[in-house]
C-alpha cells in the first residue's frame, strides 16, 4: 500500500497557498508534507515564526530543546535537520552528541533543558522546581516557548513518524559532510 502522505511536488501545490511555497514551506519536505492541508500550513505559519526565528529561548537554547526532543522521540528526520542548524550556531558535535545521554553527563543549562523535555514527554508537566529554575535561567517568556516549542516539534514529530517524510536531500548532504557521526 503507498503512502498517501509525501511531500507535494511544485505542480501539486495547493493554489489557496501558492503564496506560501517561495518561502518556508517550500524549503523543507516537513512542510511540503503538511501542503495537504492547507489550512493547516497557513494556521502553522504564525507559530512556526514565533518558535524558530522569534522564541525567548534564543537559538542555540532552542536546538538543545529540539535536538533532545527529536531524540526522545526517536526523528531521525528532525535530528539531522537540527545537527545541522546547530553545527550553524557553532555547537561543537560532542555537545551535540552528548543531549543523546544522560542528564548527569550534560552541563547544567543543558542538563535543565533537556530534563524539562523529558519531563514534559514522560510527565506531561514540569515540576515547580524545574519551572523556577528555567524561570530563573530565561524568564517567563522562556519557560513558555519551551513548552510551546516542545508542543510544536511533538506535532511534527507525530507527522513525519507517521509518513515517514524523506529527509531532505541538501539536509542530509550537509549532515554527511560536515558531521557524518551524527547522522541517524
Amino acid at each position: 500500500m503507498s503512502n498517501p502522505f509525501t511531500p507535494l511536488d511544485d505542480r501539486d501545490w495547493p493554489a489557496e497557498i501558492a503564496d506560501m511555497r517561495a518561502g518556508f514551506a517550500g524549503q523543507l519536505n516537513v512542510y511540503r508534507l503538511m501542503a495537504h492541508h492547507p489550512a493547516l500550513l497557513r494556521a502553522w505559519e504564525g507559530l512556526r515564526m514565533h518558535v524558530v526565528t522569534q522564541n525567548a529561548l534564543g537559538r542555540v537554547r532552542a536546538e538543545v530543546v529540539i535536538l533532545r526532543l527529536a531524540h526522545r522521540l526517536g526523528s531521525a528526520y528532525e535530528w539531522n535537520q537540527h545537527v545541522v542548524r546547530a553545527l550553524n550556531l557553532g555547537m561543537p558535535e560532542t555537545r551535540i552528541a552528548a543531549l543523546e545521554g544522560s542528564l548527569a553527563d550534560l552541563p547544567q543549562e543543558d542538563a535543565l533543558l533537556a530534563g524539562a523535555v523529558d519531563a514534559l514527554v514522560d510527565h506531561a508537566r514540569l515540576s515547580a522546581v524545574q519551572l523556577a529554575a528555567l524561570e530563573r535561567m530565561v524568564g517567563r517568556a522562556g519557560a513558555l516557548d519551551l513548552m510551546a516549542t516542545v508542543g510544536m516539534y511533538l506535532t511534527l514529530g507525530f507527522l513525519l513518524g507517521t509518513t515517514g517524510a524523506p529527509l531532505d536531500a541538501d539536509i542530509a548532504a550537509e549532515i554527511e559532510s560536515r558531521a557524518p557521526a551524527l547522522r541517524r
